[in-house]
């Protein structure tokens, strides 16, 4: 995998410009301290500490999906939502979300080859003569293109719901597995802007919004669990699971105030802790040594 992360960092380079101090993804964002209150509900389907009944506390760091900083917001209809876990036995562990509920590619290789569609946007819109070519390669990736055409960014990094795109394992006492995928519901409720509300926000408007809006309180969030049945894949993130499957919530998340010095916290999405497992799903797995080579690359550069 350490290969396929490597050549990838290296593509989102050669499309997107180097940008010193900044991460390769998710470039620009904002951190924040924040609360988790578990309900205990999902006790029978994961030995995890933060997901017993209680409260423990997190880092939360939303951001733009784009490599390069000086994008437009209206560029990153997509918005990210990471959250790093404070466990009391010292541990750390993630859970990564962004406002799709699919990703665009199903294998390492395919995502690297797809960042060269990147090329030829012109006001955030690809070539469609180079899309079309590749849709005939990877018909799989076709759901996420049609999402992002579909797609309307949140009105505010509040206001967005958050998709882990990747299956997970519970663990319970039984050792017992339960794949799942996870989900960040706002408590003041989705709402997104019109194509033509986006394009005339400036620069830097999501996290002016955040700062407004945590000086009148917290800002919260509910975390859900889908419950994933035996035909349901967990080796494929272009693929959403049925509507209908089983939800649980398993507690909420209070974001209270700034956090700046967390902007060097490695969002992991495989750092794990016991009671969860990561899927098969390639791209997941391929993300631990994708992170670990744009850190060292970040910190080299400040």
């Amino acid at each position: 995998m350490e290969k396929s992360a490597e050549t990838a960092i290296n593509r989102i380079e050669k499309v997107f410009g180097t940008h010193p101090g900044y991460r390769r993804a998710h470039a620009r964002g904002i951190s924040y301290r924040a609360r988790f209150t578990a309900t205990g509900s999902g006790n029978h389907l994961t030995t995890a500490s933060h997901f017993q009944k209680g409260e423990s506390e997190a880092f939360v760091r939303f951001s733009h999906f784009s490599p390069d900083p000086t994008w437009a917001d209206a560029l990153s209809p997509v918005k990210g939502m990471a959250v790093q876990f404070q466990l009391p036995s010292g541990e750390a562990t993630n859970i990564v979300g962004v406002t799709s509920p699919i990703f665009f590619a199903k294998t390492p290789e395919i995502f690297t080859e797809m960042l060269g569609v990147v090329k030829s946007f012109k006001k955030g819109k690809p070539s469609l003569r180079e899309l079309a070519g590749l849709l005939t390669h990877y018909p799989e990736s076709g759901a996420m293109i049609d999402n992002i055409r579909k797609m309307q960014a949140p009105a505010s990094f509040a206001t967005g719901q958050y998709n882990s795109v990747h299956a997970f394992y519970f663990i319970n006492q039984e050792g017992q597995r339960q794949p799942i995928k996870y989900f960040w519901e706002p408590e003041s409720g989705v709402e997104t802007l019109s194509p033509l509300d986006a394009v005339a926000l400036p620069i830097g408007s999501f996290e002016a919004d955040m700062e407004d809006r945590i000086a009148e309180g917290p800002v919260r969030f509910r975390l859900d669990v889908i419950l994933g049945e035996p035909e349901d894949p967990t080796d494929d993130p272009t693929k959403e699971w049925p509507k209908n499957r089983e939800k649980l919530t398993l507690g909420y998340l209070e974001i209270t105030e700034e956090a700046p010095e967390a902007e060097g916290v490695i969002y992991d999405p495989t750092l794990m802790t016991e009671g969860i497992e990561c899927s098969e799903d390639r791209i997941l797995n391929f993300r631990h040594d994708a992170y670990r080579i744009s850190h060292h690359r970040r910190m080299s550069e400040m």
